[in-house]
């Protein structure tokens, strides 16, 4: 799956609207979708709420893409995907139409929103951070479908050349990288390793920082710009046995680390010295795991299981009472816009229906009166007979968002401790798995 940035709408906004609204590339409309506002009057709705802000930006939309590998997905199965991008990015906060395109080989969804929120005016503002927001939840949606992902790449500071380079191979980089890679396993050293880079043509070259040069690459590349596993350090470290940098956990003082499966680590098999790092490791990492069920007052493995369990319910009781919390502020925002729209339009709607020539009074009102027909269909569907003060709205609004955020801390300090006792059950069960192989290896003695 890969996600384009979001672009600012070019041309009129009703015509890119009716573009990823093509019957013939939506399967007549079937895979065409709203939220906050439908898909035929989007362009009225979403200029109405930019008439209302004081922050207006200079686009009335953005345009977001997202596209599918071939054979992938299902066109249903995308527009899911589509919308739950489409709600976790934007919060419920903007008027959008999203569209899933099935007439190329690849298919792809078209999400067009409003740069204007409707619940608090403020324009949406696309940057950096924007952006890798929206990859990161694209990403997870993706692998929690089971699709792949483009995985961008850990090193910092890598070109766009650099990376078509990597991806067909000829990347300077990349082939210095697979080199060292290679000979690690057969180095004796830090010395030996450049050596052994020497005789395949490399020309090293020293100073504060170690580089090398392949044979036809004009410059020289520093070791330490390969990433965190090429540093001069990290190379040796890797060399005497030791794990890549990059694949150690991060340790905060105190904390619970996972203990390493020897007995199953194909690199303890091949390297004594990791072998024997990771013995050591195992067992303050042991030593941390009794401690930690010492000082929760567990004495046996059921009751650990048991407390697991009991955190694993809450986890859930949570999460769901979090969504109910959730769509409880979408519905209330939605018809706090309804409302409004219907008081600020209710006024040129009697004249117009109190108007002698209406379809003249239609031409110069056309939008107003089809907002506030809108409005009424809606308020009406939501059976209110009585329309509630903007006051008690508010009111109820801020009680539903201080009940969101009240249950966010709370399920992430039950996601903290759900994560810290799963991983302290895993370590036990290596620990037992350990102590069983021992016993069975002991030979009897009568």
């Amino acid at each position: 799956m890969a996600v384009t940035k979001t672009h600012p709408i070019k041309s009129t906004l009703k015509a890119a609207i009716d573009y990823i609204c093509n019957p013939d590339k939506t399967d007549g409309k079937l895979l065409v979708s709203s939220f906050g506002c439908t898909a035929e009057t989007a362009d009225i709705e979403f200029e109405w709420t930019r008439r209302h802000s004081i922050d207006k930006g200079t686009h009335l939309g953005r345009h977001l893409i997202q596209a599918f590998e071939p054979g992938e997905v299902s066109p249903e199965e995308a527009h899911e995907i589509g919308m739950q991008l489409a709600k976790e990015i934007l919060g419920g906060k903007y008027e959008f139409v999203l569209t899933t395109h099935i007439d190329k080989e690849h298919i792809h969804n078209h999400l067009i929103f409003n740069a204007v929120s409707f619940t608090d005016h403020k324009h949406y503002h696309s940057n950096k951070h924007s952006y890798h927001e929206i990859r990161r939840a694209s990403d997870h949606l993706c692998r929690e479908h089971g699709l792949s992902v483009i995985v961008p790449s850990q090193d910092k500071g890598k070109s766009y050349i650099e990376h078509q380079a990597a991806q067909n191979g000829t990347s300077y980089k990349a082939k210095l990288k697979a080199a060292i890679d290679r000979l690690i396993p057969a180095s004796s050293s830090l010395e030996d390793l450049l050596a052994r880079l020497q005789r395949e043509g490399y020309e090293i070259k020293r100073g504060k920082y170690i580089s090398a040069r392949a044979p036809d690459q004009e410059r020289f590349t520093r070791l330490k710009t390969l990433g965190a596993d090429y540093t001069e350090e990290a190379v040796a470290v890797r060399i005497a046995g030791g794990p890549r940098p990059s694949r150690q956990p991060r340790q905060r003082s105190g904390k619970v680390s996972l203990l390493i499966d020897i007995q199953n680590n194909i690199k303890a098999q091949q390297s004594a010295g990791y072998q024997r790092w990771a013995t050591i490791e195992n067992l303050k990492r042991a030593a941390a795991t009794m401690n930690f069920l010492t000082e929760h007052g567990i004495g046996s493995y059921e009751e650990l299981v048991e407390r697991c369990d009991a955190i694993a319910a809450a986890s859930i009781r949570t999460r769901e009472s979090l969504r109910d919390v959730e769509q409880q502020i979408t519905d209330l925002a939605l018809l706090s816009k309804q409302i409004d729209t219907y008081r600020k339009l209710k006024p040129i709607y009697d004249r117009y229906k109190a108007s002698k020539d209406k379809e003249k009074f239609l031409r110069g009102f056309e939008s107003e009166i089809i907002l506030f027909e809108a409005a009424a269909r809606e308020i009406k569907k939501a059976g209110l007979t009585k329309l509630p003060s903007a006051e008690k709205l508010k009111a109820e609004l801020d009680g539903l968002t201080a009940r969101k955020t009240a249950l966010q801390r709370e399920l992430r300090n039950i996601q903290r401790e759900e994560k810290e006792f799963n991983l302290i059950q895993k370590n036990i069960g290596i620990i037992l798995n350990v102590q069983k192989q021992k016993e069975k290896s002991e030979p009897e003695l009568f």
